[in-house]
């Protein structure tokens, strides 16, 4: 009897991987391809559906392909489409699915990035076993996926979760969804180099972060530079915990998650993020929850932590449907 495999695809700007995943989380190949964004999304598919098939082709024998899950940006769950994706360039609505679905007869799924996160963390990592849990992903932007109850929030269009765009200060910095103040804008790769040149700007303190220009700062130097202990990558590290960590001390009351697991580059930076983060939760949680939310690190490879997710995705449907 073949194995049966889920195809994990995660869409990217520049690259899209994709791996073919049995049901205990084991990625038994892996692959990528260039995006190509310019080129339209029937390009990507078609180089897609080619990479899967080379992928599938030796091991034919061995295992079975029983469908496929996708993670992309701005991707809708109910409808199928991807919706004007910021990192790709594509206008309008597209059907992604249905382009899918011309190549394969098997069960096609897609949702949004920080979701097929949300789910891997649920199947395969550090939320296997709990019902009740929120994902944030801690990257150029702030993703989450929700779950509760053992199911993915969607909402009633599917976008649901959006916790990176809740404010956090009215009339803040200027977000790349057009609104000011949201958390993203200071709780991600991008908002902790933003706090980085304001804390230059108004501190005196000595810093090998003064001569970096800001366009060449990342979050993995400002890592760096806190673990040599530079005051103001300390003080960068400590402004973002207290946003992320108040922040999530109110949406903790929303579904009273078992865990809140960080995950992505910025969360990379270990105990530098995970602690202010959870000492800032801990003051301001309800009292009734306080204590009783863990924070925790993802417990997925990072090497193919996208493709997990995104398999995982495939695997909920499947297994929903016996």
């Amino acid at each position: 009897m073949r194995t049966r495999v889920a195809v994990g695809i995660d869409i990217g700007g520049t690259n899209s991987v994709l791996g073919l995943v049995d049901e205990q989380g084991a990625c038994l190949a892996e692959s990528s391809v260039d995006t190509v964004p310019e080129a339209g999304p029937e390009s990507l598919v078609e180089r897609l559906v080619s990479a899967v098939r080379e992928l599938h082709a030796p091991l034919a024998g061995t295992c079975e392909i029983a469908g496929v899950g996708i993670g992309a940006p701005n991707a809708n769950y109910y409808t199928g489409t991807v919706e004007h994706p910021p990192n790709l360039g594509w206008k309008g609505v597209t059907p992604f699915v249905a382009l899918v679905r011309r190549h394969v007869d098997v069960p096609v799924v897609i949702t949004n990035d920080a979701n097929a996160a949300a789910l891997g963390e649920l199947r395969f990592g550090a939320a296997r076993g709990m019902r009740d849990v929120i994902v944030i992903t801690l990257g150029t932007g702030l993703g989450s996926g929700i779950i509760a109850n053992g199911e993915l929030i969607y909402g009633v269009d599917g976008f649901a979760g959006e916790i990176g765009h809740v404010t956090v200060q009215p009339d803040g910095r200027e977000c790349g969804c057009g609104r000011r103040g949201c958390l993203e804008t200071y709780a991600s790769a991008t908002g902790i180099c933003r706090t980085v040149f304001e804390l230059l700007s108004t501190s005196r303190a000595e810093s090998e972060l003064r001569d970096v220009p800001f366009r060449k700062l990342t979050g993995r130097l400002i890592s760096a530079a806190a673990h040599r202990g530079d005051p103001i990558a300390l003080a960068a590290f400590e402004h973002t915990g207290k946003i992320l960590g108040t922040t999530l001390a109110s949406t903790v009351a929303h579904t009273a998650p078992e865990a809140i697991i960080l995950f992505g580059g910025l969360a990379d930076a270990g105990e530098l993020i995970f602690e202010p983060t959870r000492r800032w939760l801990e003051a301001h949680v309800l009292k009734l929850y306080r204590g009783h939310v863990k924070i925790l690190p993802s417990g997925l490879p990072g090497g193919n932590s996208a493709v997990l997710g995104a398999a995982a995705l495939g695997w909920t449907e499947l297994l929903k449907a016996r």
